[in-house]
């Protein structure tokens, strides 16, 4: 069978029949949450009235292997074996698991970058200043990129516990080598933490050729499920040196005697026993979607959407895109001058376009370096369509005229 690239006009007819919201509003806040298709909807709430009629333990029995199937499909869209996976509420918490299983002390080190999200920057900070950890972050090379061999340099300190980096930032269409990154640390046996909140179901993803011990994702970005569920890739590496969070449950492990338990044989020991089960189910219909329609091809698209929106935008005198780079994400920021983004986005709003600000607060460096306090946030995706994007830029120059 020929793998797709492209998605076709058929396919687009259909993915935009299946997100009945694309009638009412066009929605470039795609790397805030995406608009989810009905087979996402419809296994939500089919497991809610489940509960609704026979109880909540009783519904999460009766849909025994629908959960089971849901751990597979998320595990088909990294690549990875259901051993690998554990589900928890979002990616946040995710990556909070994931710097649970160790135990740093004074002196260690954690290697990140200048692009890394703001609640992992601050919870860095917090170990920083509770444990003693240091924190220290790569240089980016000429590209904006974090340099690999400064990351190897950084890592390669005898106290250095974790490197941890962000594939795409929140704010920009930046996209990190973590690729490169993941040859080094395997090269110098250092862990490997992969943020890929806004890769998930943006990029393809192998967890194998990532080399990555820890992936975090969450379920409502482009991946188009819920908001409050995701999920953590857990390496076999992790799993054999039994490694485990600080505050495992009965999810992660038996008591076994008085004064000792046993963990359980996969990254489940990484999950609290207690689930909205309704919200897994509807994170496995939107891998099983996103693996329908193909996350290569929806890359394509949307990534080519966001690079007619940056052409666009790049035209209108005063204005500035701060992410126009070669292999950019889906991800489009720019600055309107003196249009007050806050404001931009109100009338936007009103007219029936979804986008997002990003805050110098939220991307201290990038933002620093590109000299603004905020700007407007747009990340189309591929159900969107041209005429859209279109549209979108004539609607926004009118209300910069106006303001």
């Amino acid at each position: 069978m020929v793998r797709m690239t492209t998605i076709s006009r058929s396919v687009l007819r259909q993915v935009r029949r299946d997100t009945p919201a694309c009638a009412r509003v066009v929605h470039l806040n795609n790397a805030g949450a995406a608009l989810m298709p009905t087979p996402v909807y419809a296994a939500i709430t089919a497991h809610l009235a489940l509960e609704r009629d026979v109880g909540g333990y009783e519904a999460a029995e009766r849909a025994d292997e629908e959960i089971a199937a849901a751990y597979r499909s998320v595990a088909a869209l990294v690549c990875a074996s259901e051993r690998n996976i554990a589900i928890v509420p979002h990616s946040t918490a995710a990556f909070a698991q994931a710097l649970a299983a160790f135990d740093f002390n004074v002196g260690d080190r954690i290697v990140t970058s200048e692009a890394d999200y703001v609640s992992h920057q601050l919870m860095l900070l917090a170990l920083s200043e509770r444990r003693g950890v240091e924190i220290v972050r790569a240089a980016n090379g000429s590209d904006g990129v974090v340099d690999p061999d400064d990351v190897k340099r950084l890592a390669a300190h005898p106290r250095c516990r974790l490197v941890s980096i962000c594939w795409i930032p929140t704010n920009s269409g930046l996209v990190q080598d973590v690729h490169a990154v993941g040859r080094i640390c395997r090269q110098i046996g250092v862990p490997y933490l992969v943020d890929a909140c806004q890769a998930v179901g943006q990029v393809p993803i192998d967890v194998a050729a990532l080399q990555c011990d820890f992936l975090t994702a969450t379920a409502r970005k482009f991946l188009r499920g819920p908001r409050g569920i995701g999920f953590l890739y857990v390496s076999n590496w992790v799993l054999d040196h039994q490694l485990y969070p600080s505050t495992i449950d009965t999810r992660g492990a038996r008591w076994t005697a008085d004064d000792a338990f046993a963990l359980v044989d996969s990254a489940r020991r990484f999950e609290h026993w207690e689930f909205p089960y309704a919200l897994v189910l509807g994170l496995g219909a939107a891998a099983d979607y996103a693996l329908r329609v193909g996350v290569e091809p929806a890359s394509t698209r949307a990534r080519s959407l966001a690079a007619r929106l940056r052409s666009l935008l790049a035209r209108v005198q005063g204005w500035c895109v701060l992410d126009d780079r070669p292999n950019a994400s889906a991800t489009v920021s720019v600055s309107l001058g003196s249009f007050d983004p806050q404001h931009a986005l109100a009338l936007l709003q009103r007219a029936g376009f979804n986008a997002s600000v990003t805050f110098h607060e939220w991307a201290r460096f990038a933002m620093g370096r590109a000299g603004v306090d905020a700007a407007l946030r747009l990340s189309p995706h591929y159900y969107n369509t041209e005429d859209e994007i279109d549209r979108f830029v004539v609607t926004l120059k009118d209300f910069a005229k106006e303001k």
